[in-house]
């Protein structure tokens, strides 16, 4: 019985009778051959029955069938020719269990009934080689062996084939052919085989018999060698099949990936189609072109641009246009792969409608191939129930109503039942797949008349139709992956400076190559006038000099309607040929509105020289990047303004560097008028930096806005304090002489150290102030900062920088010290090799665990065993050295450190003097 028999609960009546039946006669055949038992030769019995067993575990696999044919069969029939009844029956019986028992252990019930069924298949053909009556009728010996081998096979086969038939409801006829009915030529040749047999056996005696079966098992072998090589070049045909259609489904997929798709959308529309096509009793040729023609109908997408395709909107009338042509040219590129079967044509046509109002020809009926017809409506159903740039998927059910209403019009109402009827089903297998898996001219731009409009409709614009030159599909691809690339780049450029004047150039310069232009315009809105902004090109002066009313003229009316003019008259602009004696090489104009988040901002204006020299696809171009244009124009503009009115610094409150040069002028032409001096102080702190980088930049911004805070409070109130930048201020304090600015510079010193001591609880900050007076050291702002700024890094110089090292900085030196571990062992002695406040690093190679507590004791002649710290073990390399980090500090150990540093620096020092001595006495 098959593995894949239902349990015994679940079989039907008439499959459990059947079952009972069989058993029943299985077991009646064995009853009788255990009541007469009888034995020609017990040793040739024995024999053949260990041969048999054995034989059952071999199994052969024949080429192109799904199952298996044991050996044993050749010696039951060998059974039935030659020994007795009893014999017969028990090696047939013990053959099937050692069958039925290898590779897998099948249920009590099944090898019952495989045992059964074997047993009376061997006693009925027994029964018929041994009639006398058919032995009459026949007259040969051979053919009656020949029909025992048919009836063993008919009666094991067919009672198997039964059970299956009524447990699977599927037809009997059908199980015969499939599974069984292949192997009944080896049931014919064992019958041969067999007889041979029994022949050498009547002719010499049975044991010669034997001598064939290592001839059988060699044979056996051989054929196993034989069809294993078989198998695997069956193997590396299907293969190399499966890596050729998984080439083809990776190209689409590439292609695809223009339009954001998955290979999840490959999947659904392959099994769609396929399914489908199988319904309608396609087969053969037409259902591998099906096949290919799913995976790859989108292939000419290549020479759409890709803006068009990922647009995350309805298409305009000209993206339409330039859409349409992915089906001719798609079907251009696979006819240079010659396909065995018909995928050109399905490619070609599969955006035709039934009713003919499709493209590329307006095919309708059953003019469409069937294979285009079925991917037709698969592509729509795929489509709607998939995520677009432009919406979300819509629920199945939404989109079966939708293609509903579409058959008779778009779709084949043949395909559109079967996908009624099927589509849950097909949902459901496509899910489970995708789990499973985890030329000829072509114009550049062609116009294809057929296809009124996108399913999804136009977006609302009208513009005239383009024209083009003629070139290969190849170079249609070139020009939308350049066109691509070079809107990219555009984009990319526009966001890159807030600068109005370069943003607007720049947009000139990469715009020039794919739409030429012999001057170009841009006009910026405002107070209801256009005024020119950017001019470049022919006629740069008079577009210049325009000042066009909002409504007037050509830029006029296309910013006032909000709609683009294509090749339009440059002479209608206001002013643009009042004088008649003039005359203008322009002869067509295309300008479209620049429109931002709040409304209408400009006009951008192209000119050329030939008349009507403008296209569609120029248009199209234009509006892909009107939108950026408009915001990085906006952007600029906001920029502007928000430059010219800045003029406080945000940190501390005080006034900017702008504000401050303003000021500075107002005060210095003030003093000129009222014959004054004028003084100023630049001052900038010492030691900010080490703030930021050791307390971080929050704590250094405090800094700054307690000293600015104490620099205002501390000046007169009509003093002008202004921040200059970084740790900078400016102080401009009319009519403070000299003397009494050099006292002020004094003041203000503290307050700086102050600021520091707030904040980081360290004397850590001072300041240096640079003071220049008018009209004695300049009478412009530029040559007054100059000197001021001069003579504070002047003063800034002469500040020690002996304390600013110790305290923050890491001081390189190469002298031995001791180390005392906490534990109590002896003293270490290592090399330090730099040492700052918060540690040292030491030379050595004792092991230090980190974490250890220590103490360094860092002179060794005795003279001043005070010169120690406590230390912790950072971080240790082993054999190198260990880095030590100080514990924290009281004011006392500050200062005690100091004299650490202090004394580390001055041994360095005599050190270093030494070794040069040293070297050149050498």
């Amino acid at each position: 019985m098959s593995a894949s028999a239902h349990s015994w609960k679940g079989l039907p009546i008439g499959a459990r009778a059947f079952i009972v039946l069989v058993i029943g006669a299985g077991m009646a055949s064995l009853l009788q051959a255990a009541i007469y038992q009888s034995s020609r030769n017990i040793a040739e019995f024995i024999c053949y029955l260990g041969i048999g067993v054995l034989a059952s575990r071999l199994r052969v696999t024949l080429p192109g069938i799904s199952g298996t044919l044991s050996v044993n069969f050749l010696f039951i029939l060998i059974a039935v020719a030659e020994l007795s009844y009893s014999e017969a029956l028990i090696l047939g019986a013990i053959s099937m269990l050692a069958q039925s028992l290898y590779p897998n252990r099948p249920g009590a019930i099944q090898l019952t009934f495989n045992v059964c069924a074997g047993s009376l298949s061997t006693a009925l053909a027994y029964l018929v080689y041994h009639q006398r009556l058919v032995n009459q009728l026949i007259g040969s010996h051979p053919l009656v062996l020949c029909l025992a081998a048919s009836t063993y096979f008919i009666v094991n086969a067919g009672s198997i084939a039964v059970v299956i038939s009524a447990s699977e409801g599927k037809a009997l006829r059908r199980i015969l052919m499939d599974c069984y009915f292949w192997s009944f030529p080896y049931y014919l040749v064992g019958a041969g085989i067999a007889g041979a047999i029994g022949w050498f056996n009547h002719k010499f005696n049975w044991e010669t018999s034997l001598l064939f079966v290592p001839a059988m098992y060699l044979i056996y072998r051989s054929y196993r060698l034989y069809l294993s090589k078989l198998e695997d070049q069956k193997l590396h045909v299907e293969e190399i099949a499966d890596l050729h259609l998984r080439t083809i489904e990776a190209l689409a997929l590439a292609i695809e990936a223009k339009d954001q798709t998955t290979h999840d959308h490959l999947q659904r529309v392959r099994i769609y189609a396929i399914e489908v096509a199988k319904e309608l009793g396609m087969k053969g040729r037409d259902l591998e072109a099906l096949h290919a023609a799913a995976l790859l109908h989108d292939i000419g997408k290549l020479a759409v641009p890709e803006h068009i395709i990922a647009k995350p909107g309805r298409l305009t009338p000209e993206e339409f246009e330039k859409m349409k042509i992915h089906t001719v040219v798609g079907a251009e590129i696979l006819e240079r792969v010659r396909f065995p079967y018909p995928v050109v044509p399905i490619v070609r046509a599969h955006h035709e409608k039934w009713d003919g109002s499709g493209y590329p020809y307006g095919l309708k009926g059953a003019e469409i191939p069937i294979g285009a017809r079925i991917l037709s409506a698969v592509d729509y159903l795929d489509a709607l129930a998939s995520d677009r740039q432009y919406r979300r998927a819509m629920p199945l059910e939404e989109v079966m109503k939708r293609l509903s209403a579409e058959s008779g019009k778009a779709f084949d109402p043949q395909v559109v039942e079967v996908l009624k009827r099927r589509y849950r089903a097909l949902e459901n297998l496509a899910l489970a797949e995708s789990a499973k898996e985890g030329n000829l001219a072509l114009p550049a731009t062609p116009t294809i008349t057929r296809g009124p409009a996108p399913d999804a409709g136009f977006e609302n614009a009208s513009v005239p139709d383009s024209t083009g030159r003629e070139a290969t599909f190849l170079s249609s691809i070139a020009a939308a992956r350049q066109e691509a690339q070079s809107l990219f780049e555009l984009s990319q450029d526009l966001g890159a400076s807030l600068s109005l004047g370069e943003t607007l150039s720049v947009f000139s310069v990469k715009l020039k190559p794919m739409v030429p232009y012999d001057a170009i315009a841009i006009y910026i809105l405002r107070d209801d006038i256009l005024m020119p902004e950017y001019v470049n090109g022919d006629n740069y002066r008079l577009f210049a000099s325009l000042r066009i009313p909002l409504g007037d003229g050509l830029s006029g009316w296309v910013a006032q309607n909000k709609k683009p003019i294509v090749n339009g008259n440059p002479s209608v602009e206001p002013g643009y040929l009042n004088d008649p004696d003039k005359f203008s090489t322009l002869r067509s104009a295309l300008a479209l509105p620049l429109e931002g988040v709040s409304g209408v901002i400009g006009v951008l204006a192209l000119y050329r020289s030939e008349k009507d020299a403008f296209t569609s696809d120029h248009l199209r171009i234009l509006l892909a990047v009107s939108g950026k244009m408009a915001l990085a124009i906006e952007n600029a503009l906001k920029y502007q303004q928000a430059e010219s009115s800045a003029t406080t610094d945000y940190l501390t409150g005080l006034p900017n560097a702008r504000s401050l040069f303003l000021q500075l002028d107002r005060e210095l032409a003030r003093c000129k008028r009222d014959n004054t001096s004028l003084t100023i102080m630049v001052c900038d702190m010492n030691g900010f930096k080490k703030i930021n980088d050791r307390f971080g930049h929050l704590e250094g911004n405090r800094v700054l806005r307690l000293f600015a805070q104490a620099l205002k409070d501390s000046c007169r109130e009509y003093d002008y304090v202004a921040r200059m930048g970084g740790d900078e201020f400016v102080v401009i304090a009319p009519g403070l002489a000299a003397d009494a600015a050099v006292k002020k510079a004094e003041q203000l010193r503290p307050l700086a150290r102050q600021a520091g001591f707030d904040v980081c609880g360290e004397d850590i900050l001072s300041l240096s102030v640079g003071l220049a007076v008018s009209p004695v050291d300049g009478n412009d702002a530029e040559q007054l900062l100059t000197q001021a700024d001069r003579r504070m890094y002047v003063e800034k110089q002469k500040q020690p920088t002996q304390k600013d090292q110790r305290l923050h900085t890491r001081m390189k030196c190469r002298i031995t010290i001791e180390l005392h571990p906490q534990t109590g062992d002896g003293p270490i002695f290592g090399n330090m090799i730099d040492i700052s406040l918060g540690g040292c690093y030491v030379e050595t190679a004792a092991i230090l665990p980190p974490g250890s507590n220590l103490k360094l004791v860092f002179s060794m002649d005795g003279s001043d065993r005070g010169l120690s710290a406590e230390g912790t073990v950072a971080r240790i390399h082993p054999g190198s050295g260990v880095a030590v980090q100080f514990k924290e500090m009281s004011r006392e150990s500050r200062e005690k450190m100091y004299r650490i540093l202090e004394f580390v620096q001055n041994s360095t020092a005599v050190y270093n003097e030494r070794y040069l001595q040293n070297l050149f006495k050498r």
